[in-house]
């Protein structure tokens, strides 16, 4: 078993900084995540995308934005149990929380805070036949690696920011050998300018853009080779392909944290603002997963979020120390 200060379920943007705010009041963390890497939305859905409104950076790519803080809490020196869900948490009789994975890791800590997003993700499908046989076989919900792509043949479907952004940085970035965007509509839900460039790149030759049509079925011996596009007027037409990526978004859902015995209300955890605990004493939620009066789905909102719960955490864990704060303007940061 995992013994540690805090828990911390979910190890995206904001349970990184909690590593980093609990670290300074020396409290020990052991982060949970069920991705392979750490990062959260960010590494999973767009790695590549800029973020404006970081505080002290204009602009950071999402994927230089996780690098950067897991450099800040190297030397807090925090745990990691990844590729594995929090399935279950029960309470011993000393008021510790034992959280158990998926896989039976099993952890210990007197507090759990809860930093899981938007909670587990399900990619939409779209109805084709035989879809599922072609996963991991040509088939990919979320792009996590362009280079994966380099000198394919592409077929993405979708008309949302996701589906557009990333057909402008394959083409953009020389990556594909070829890229074809497939969407229901003439008009699409993204930004404007992200459409224009998509129409400017069609127009130059530089992507086959086919709207009003939708990918129907896909063909190949043991993985993608084509796909069967049927246009509303023109009807089916069979393209050579060696990746259909449908992005169509992702279904969240709270997963297996809505049987904790938590407050839930619309899909997420309730907190006290005071110090963003939910109504069960020792377990925090903070980011994406709670809800408040006047909630923002920010990443800076979740930054002051688990600075306020590790305060909490520390009066939990130690009622019987007084904690001053301490700036790091004039402490510095050290390690343990």
């Amino acid at each position: 078993m995992i013994q540690t200060d805090v828990i911390i379920i979910g190890a995206g943007p904001c349970g990184l900084f909690t590593v980093f705010e609990a670290g300074l009041l020396k409290l020990r963390c052991h982060l949970i995540d069920s991705l392979p890497l750490p990062g959260g939305q960010l590494i999973e859905i767009y790695p590549k995308k800029p973020i404006y409104d970081i505080p002290g950076f204009p602009i950071v790519n999402a994927g230089d934005l996780v690098d950067n803080l897991m450099k800040q809490i190297e030397v807090f020196k925090p745990g990691f149990t990844l590729g594995e869900s929090a399935l279950t948490l029960e309470e011993n009789i000393d008021g510790h929380f034992i959280v158990t994975t998926n896989k039976g890791t099993q952890h210990i800590a007197p507090v759990v805070i809860i930093a899981g997003g938007l909670g587990v993700f399900e990619p939409r499908k779209p109805p084709i036949e035989n879809l599922e046989k072609y996963e991991d076989k040509g088939v990919e919900y979320i792009i996590r690696d362009p280079e994966f792509y380099k000198g394919k043949r592409v077929v993405i479907s979708g008309g949302g920011d996701s589906a557009l952004d990333w057909t402008i940085y394959l083409i953009e970035n020389n990556i594909v050998s070829d890229l074809s965007l497939v969407h229901r509509r003439t008009s699409f839900r993204g930004h404007l300018d992200s459409v224009q460039k998509v129409m400017d790149m069609a127009n130059a030759k530089k992507i086959n853009l086919i709207t009003e049509a939708e990918v129907v079925g896909i063909s190949g011996n043991g993985k993608v080779e084509s796909v069967t596009i049927k246009h509303t007027t023109l009807g089916d037409q069979v393209k050579e392909a060696d990746h259909f990526v449908p992005l169509f978004g992702l279904t969240p859902s709270l997963g297996p944290i809505a049987d904790w015995g938590l407050e839930i209300e619309k899909n997420a955890v309730k907190v006290n603002t005071f110090d963003y605990s939910t109504n069960r004493k020792g377990i925090y939620a903070v980011g994406d997963i709670n809800t408040y009066p006047g909630k923002l789905k920010l990443i800076l909102c979740g930054f002051h979020e688990g600075t306020l719960a590790v305060q909490s955490a520390f009066a939990k864990i130690h009622p019987n120390k007084k904690n001053v704060l301490k700036y790091t303007t004039v402490n510095g940061v050290s390690g343990f």
